[in-house]
């Protein structure tokens, strides 16, 4: 029986505890009972629990800040306890304009036994917190009358223009006949005398010229007494006969000295008087310890109020944790298992299912390799079964083949086709074949449907990295760079690490799956060619050819691919009409191969004046393509786009010296001087290499030789074999 991993399941307990807080989280702020202006309902309950009374008393409060270890669990059940009438909050109750902030700061305030009132501060106004702030609890500014006093809430964030609240507090003190008048705004008018290390000038009023209008309102109507947050201290100032008090110790950075310590104000009104009591909290702590809970008061203060969001943190730092982990003291053996014994599959027949998005009758690259892999394990006693998309109206429709209705077809002339992934029908017919493996060709369609297939009936996905995505971005409806910087290679990244074994044509492609961070298992394992089908080429088909064509002496080129943009053909005619100008000695390039760009080339031949000697051959059956490399003295090629390149084997195995651009896939099968040439994508490179080809033909026939040789070691019949040994060796490593 397989042992869990201990620390894997502790990894997703913690996920799952992280993925039940934050459902929860959204639970408590989109599910919840809302509510809506609070100050409504305080202002019923404060009269009420003044009706009747000429003395009472409330408290004021400065910088909340969300606090749980100050707040709710010190200062709330004191004020319960007391006989204080209601609380005033001078500003900055919330850490943060954020919904959970002021939905933590309702969850403290109901669990007040008195009524409450907040002003609109710094805290409540940052983060687009001041429409939460109307539709929680009120206006930014207002006044309340509470028995014989008048309680003024003003704005000082900036948010409400001071012209009108002005206006509008000019009005009100003008009319207003109270014994007493208590004005709250969250920042301080004037500078504490005590210098503290959190305060800055931004704490304070802004304008000058607004804070002495309000300055001259405050003297003029006799306000008896100021009262501020936003700096965590206490300070009190008398300036004329009003009292200026600025007060922070409700729960916010504290750093516990004598300027800076909890703390709240009882404010004590008669008819005829007034007195402000200095409320100190007595934490009980050495001032070292005092400090470092205040801090950590701070820190927990930002999160929801209650333990959720301490187990919440945990929780992630739990995960971090892991991780590192798993990351230092883990020993890990990167080279490769060689205990696994891949015999048993090697020596069974397998079910082999394929994914692909083009195959026979579309020819390119990638179909003539799915048929040569398919013929290979077939004639080495496997089953097969390809899923592909349907070509109607062309070629014949091979056995053991699910062709797939299309949806829509893609491209400039609708060569491709996007299959209909969600036809129950393609899996219906998965599941009866049984495959023992399935072989992916594409990492995406098709290719994801094989991948999801795979995983559903827990057998092992293969995945063979046939192109390069970044070629293609014409195809794409997305911004052509963003898709060949990075959605190309984030797609083949994240789709290759969910397989569990790669196939690479060529060592470069190897590099560039390790590039953009590929994980898993890369099998290097070239494309087989039918080296000797390109042997029987027929001399009287050859001859007809030619006078077809109108060959007589000349050098002639062959070079194969797609007519498309990621070919790179018009680097090619270019080099070539350069090079009809510099040499006497006539040469004809047939260019095999159809695609979207095929009438644009048309006129640019005509452009270049190259139409006499270049001819656009169009598609040609695979069965008559030794025929037609019979033609030729020399392949040319300038596409960048392959992974291998199976035309330029095609190509030596038929005897022809070859002249590339050097790239991925290209420069692992041109060696240089032997069996051709490969240049950087430099006109003048490329065509000297060619002319240089033309012009010896010793040299041509000798690389030629070479060429023909070197192909021998890409047999169908070993691509075969190397491959069922991968599925076997893949197969033995998940069995072990």
């Amino acid at each position: 029986m397989k042992r869990r991993n201990p620390l894997k399941l502790l990894f997703y307990l913690n996920v799952l505890i992280v993925v039940f807080l934050i459902g929860y989280k959204a639970y408590l702020n989109y599910f919840l009972s809302d509510f809506n202006a609070e100050h409504t309902e305080q202002l019923t309950q404060l009269e009420e629990r003044l009706e009747g009374k000429d003395d009472f008393s409330f408290a004021v409060v400065g910088n909340i800040n969300n606090s749980v270890g100050i707040f709710e669990r010190k200062i709330v059940p004191m004020l319960n306890e007391s006989d204080i009438d209601f609380l005033v909050s001078a500003g900055n109750a919330v850490s943060g304009g954020g919904e959970d902030k002021y939905r933590a700061l309702h969850g403290s305030l109901s669990n007040l036994e008195i009524p409450y009132l907040l002003t609109f501060g710094e805290n409540e106004y940052e983060d687009f917190g001041s429409f939460r702030f109307y539709e929680h609890f009120g206006p930014h500014f207002y006044s309340v009358v509470a028995n014989n006093s008048r309680l003024i809430f003003l704005d000082s964030t900036g948010k409400t223009p001071f012209s009108w609240q002005h206006r509008w507090l000019e009005d009100i003190l003008e009319a207003d006949e109270s014994d007493h008048v208590f004005v709250f705004v969250g920042h301080p008018l004037f500078e504490a005398e005590q210098s503290v290390l959190f305060g800055s000038s931004d704490a304070y009023w802004d304008s000058e010229t607004s804070r002495l209008q309000l300055l001259d309102l405050i003297q003029r109507h006799e306000v008896d007494a100021v009262f501020s947050a936003n700096l965590p201290l206490y300070s009190q100032q008398s300036v004329a006969d009003t009292e200026f008090i600025t007060t922070g110790g409700a729960g916010g950075l504290i750093l516990n000295n004598d300027v800076s310590f909890h703390h709240f104000i009882r404010v004590n009104v008669t008819p005829e008087d007034f007195e402000v009591e200095l409320v100190p909290l007595d934490i009980g702590q050495h001032p070292i310890l005092k400090q470092l809970e205040s801090f950590w008061f701070f820190i927990y203060s930002l999160f929801y109020v209650g333990y959720q969001n301490f187990i919440l943190l945990v929780s992630v730092l739990t995960l971090i944790a892991i991780r590192l982990y798993t990351m230092i003291f883990l020993d890990r053996d990167y080279y490769p298992d060689y205990d696994i014994d891949p015999s048993p599959w090697l020596n069974k027949p397998l079910r082999v299912a394929m994914f692909t998005n083009n195959y026979l009758p579309f020819i390119g690259g990638v179909p003539i390799s799915i048929a040569r892999l398919r013929r290979g394990l077939e004639a080495l006693g496997n089953r097969s079964l390809v899923i592909a998309p349907r070509y109607s109206g062309i070629g014949e429709e091979e056995e053991n083949t699910l062709y797939v209705p299309s949806l829509l077809p893609v491209g400039r002339k609708r060569e491709f086709r996007m299959a209909n992934i969600f036809l129950p029908g393609i899996r219906r017919r998965v599941r009866e074949f049984k495959p023992d493996i399935i072989h992916l060709h594409h990492p995406f369609w098709l290719g994801s449907l094989g991948l999801f297939m795979a995983r559903r009936m827990r057998i092992p996905a293969i995945y063979t990295y046939h192109t390069r995505l970044e070629h293609y971005a014409h195809f794409v409806p997305v911004p052509g760079r963003l898709f060949r910087n990075f959605i190309s290679h984030a797609l083949v990244k994240r789709f290759a690490n969910k397989c569990d074994g790669i196939i690479v044509p060529t060592a470069s492609a190897e590099e560039y799956l390790r590039m953009i961070g590929v994980k898993r298992d890369i099998f290097v394992q070239p494309t087989g060619i039918e080296f000797e089908r390109f042997q029987d080429v027929d001399p009287a088909r050859v001859r007809a050819l030619r006078k077809e064509f109108g060959i007589k002496d000349e050098v002639v080129l062959i070079s194969v691919s797609r007519i498309s943009l990621e070919k790179n053909i018009d680097f090619m005619l270019d080099a070539l009409a350069d090079l009809r100008q510099r040499i006497d000695q006539p040469f004809r390039l047939l260019l095999i191969g159809e695609g979207d760009q095929q009438p644009r080339l048309q006129r640019r031949l005509n452009e270049l004046g190259l139409s006499d000697c270049c001819t656009l051959v169009g598609s040609v059956p695979p069965k008559e393509m030794p025929n037609y490399y019979g033609l030729g003295d020399i392949f040319v090629f300038a596409s960048k786009s392959e992974t291998q390149g199976m035309v330029i084997l095609e190509a030596m195995a038929s005897g022809l010296p070859v002249v590339a651009v050097r790239s991925s896939g290209i420069d692992d099968v041109v060696r240089q001087d032997y069996n051709g040439f490969k240049t950087r994508e430099v006109r003048d490179q490329w065509r000297d290499a060619v002319r240089r080809l033309i012009q010896e033909r010793d040299l041509r026939a000798t690389l030629g030789r070479q060429a023909r040789e070197f192909s021998k070691g890409y047999s169908v019949e070993h691509f075969a074999e190397e491959v069922k040994a991968v599925y076997a060796k893949v197969l033995a490593s998940l069995e072990r």
